[in-house]
């Protein structure tokens, strides 16, 4: 059986902030306008001040995020043993493997370490910010309370340079999530850790449990920035930046070389060395347009000179060991910007257990298929030997992998695993846990949310409208709200929504994350049991910074 703490091999978690308890956020200030930045400044002593919340403007037809609604569905999940973090956000230098490279990251390293909980503790965690933009902190995938989801100018105020944000909610439901700034393109630095809640009452059996984040990475190499591609590729063009990073000017036009982009990327990156990989020389050559059959056509707009496994890059990676016979948890999590990733065990075959947090009836592959956001849960029983967790940058041609050894030394190269093109599987695959699945119903209320634009234009949207933070798609608390995402594009995106989880058709699985193919359409089924106003975007950090997102707001 599994170690009682079941610590993963990335680290004990983030360390305790002390004893006492963290205090309140600060006494709401002055909203910032869309795209701007709130917060206040350090004060006189050097201590950090604190990132109040926006002032409550929220129309009176909506409830708001710091409205009593809020606070009486928080007060339901109840209050349990209080787990206190700090965390900082800097800038840092940062060894990927195959070099150093200047980033932001959390605590000076990537990924950050993990938060580790368990179901029904409160979480309180202090995030101080040393980077030189504002920033924010979001709980991807957990069903929190609304005033603590991280969004500047939705749910609270951007945090400033040298000012904190103490967030405090309870964890009330197990599973797989992690966190991320959602401030500009702020996600495609090093700024992202793991965050598992455990299940008191864990049915699952296993010897021991590994955390695998998933990152594709550009910043620091020849001179990018996740800003710089962003202007590239047309975002500076209309950016709709929540933090006011938009407007970076014109931006790229159709075929230009841009850096980072598909069309850029010099032919030495292929090989995955750090030679080649500076500006000059990718905008001197153009790389074939990224093309991948299960992603419907194009696979993603930027090409990276690096993929790493748990921030390692291939020439150096990640080494887990185990016993023969163990039986292992691997908990994958996609935290990349803008590409899709396939993954599989040389050797095994997986078993998928969760998806996005949430049980499902166990399937096994030999191959899964991870779009930006999401998450899987697999175990696995080890054979003897020593083996590649083989990641390929699903139609990007470019691979990432940690080693897997039970004996023996490491081999210098291993050949490309056979699983990576055995069965490959998705989540339409899937069925949630009889325990899980939503009481049949029909809709009380359809939403339809187009995603609309194209690589020529940069004109990324939903319904044709950019991301306007004053736009609200209303639903009412106790209603079965059915959201179709229909993909009026030729790209796929993997659409999130936040502070809820949603069924997929015919008992899918519940997820809060979901591949929408080009020029197809999802149904996606959810109770409105989480008032608020939560944001609903594409989680290709630049298709979303472009104006890919919007807002489902409670009316009271």
């Amino acid at each position: 059986m599994h170690e009682k703490t079941r610590r993963a091999v990335l680290g004990t978690g983030i360390a305790a902030a002390g004893s006492g308890l963290l205090t309140a956020c600060g006494s709401p200030g002055p909203r910032p306008h869309a795209g701007g930045h709130g917060g206040v400044d350090g004060d006189a002593t050097g201590a950090p001040a604190r990132a109040g919340a926006p002032a409550d403007d929220v129309p009176a037809e909506y409830v708001s995020p710091h409205g009593p609604e809020v606070a009486a569905v928080e007060r339901r999940r109840g209050p349990g043993p209080v787990r206190e973090f700090r965390l900082t956000a800097t800038a840092t230098t940062l060894d990927i493997g195959a070099r150093k490279v200047a980033s932001w990251a959390y605590e000076d390293q990537v990924p950050g370490r993990e938060i580790r909980v368990t179901a029904g503790d409160t979480i309180a965690l202090t995030l101080a910010n040393n980077l030189p933009q504002s920033t924010t902190l979001h709980w991807h995938g957990i069903r929190l309370r609304n005033d603590m989801d991280g969004v500047p100018g939705v749910t609270q105020r951007a945090i400033k340079t040298g000012a904190a944000f103490d967030y405090r909610f309870t964890a009330f439901y197990p599973g797989t999530y992690w966190i991320h700034p959602h401030s500009g393109v702020q996600l495609d630095r090093g700024l992202y850790a793991p965050l598992i809640v455990e299940d008191p009452k864990e049915p699952l059996k296993y010897d021991k449990e590994w955390v695998v984040v998933l990152d594709d990475w550009l910043d620091g190499v020849g001179g990018r920035t996740p800003d710089k591609v962003f202007e590239r590729l047309g975002g500076g063009k209309g950016g709709h930046s929540m933090e006011g990073m938009g407007g970076m000017g014109d931006g790229g036009k159709p075929g230009a070389k841009a850096e980072g982009g598909a069309k850029s990327t010099a032919k030495s990156t292929a090989k995955g060395g750090a030679k080649g990989t500076g500006v000059r020389a990718t905008a001197r050559r153009k790389a074939a347009p990224s093309e991948s059959g299960p992603l419907g056509g194009h696979a993603g707009d930027v090409t990276y000179p690096y993929y790493l496994v748990n921030g390692r890059s291939p020439e150096s990676p990640q080494v887990f060991r185990a016993k023969r016979g163990d039986r292992v948890r691997i908990r994958i999590i996609n935290a990349g910007g803008d590409t899709a990733f396939r993954v599989a065990l040389g050797g095994h075959r997986m078993t998928v257990t969760h998806t996005d947090g949430y049980p499902v009836v166990p399937a096994r592959t030999d191959a899964l298929l991870l779009g930006m956001g999401e998450r899987y849960d697999v175990l696995v029983t080890l054979k003897d030997g020593v083996f590649p967790l083989a990641v390929i940058a699903e139609g990007k041609g470019r691979s990432a992998m940690a080693v897997l050894r039970t004996r023996g030394k490491n081999p210098v190269k291993f050949p490309r695993p056979k699983e990576l093109d055995g069965e490959l599987l998705t989540a339409d695959r899937l069925k949630a846990a009889e325990e899980v699945r939503l009481t049949p119903k029909e809709p009380d209320r359809i939403i339809r949310m187009r995603l609309t634009g194209s690589m020529r234009r940069w004109d990324w949207a939903i319904n044709d409208r950019p991301y306007d933070p004053s736009q609200r798609y209303p639903v009412r608390a106790g209603e079965r709200v059915r959201i179709s995402f229909i993909n009026g594009t030729d790209m796929w995106h993997p659409v999130h929504l936040h502070g809820h989880t949603f069924a997929l058709p015919d008992d899918g699985p519940r997820k809060d994350t979901t591949i929408v193919l080009p020029h197809h359409k999802v149904n996606v089924d959810l109770d409105a049991d989480n008032p608020g106003l939560w944001m609903v975007h594409c989680h290709n950090v630049y298709h979303s910074e472009s104006g890919m997102m919007t807002t489902l707001g409670y009316q009271k």
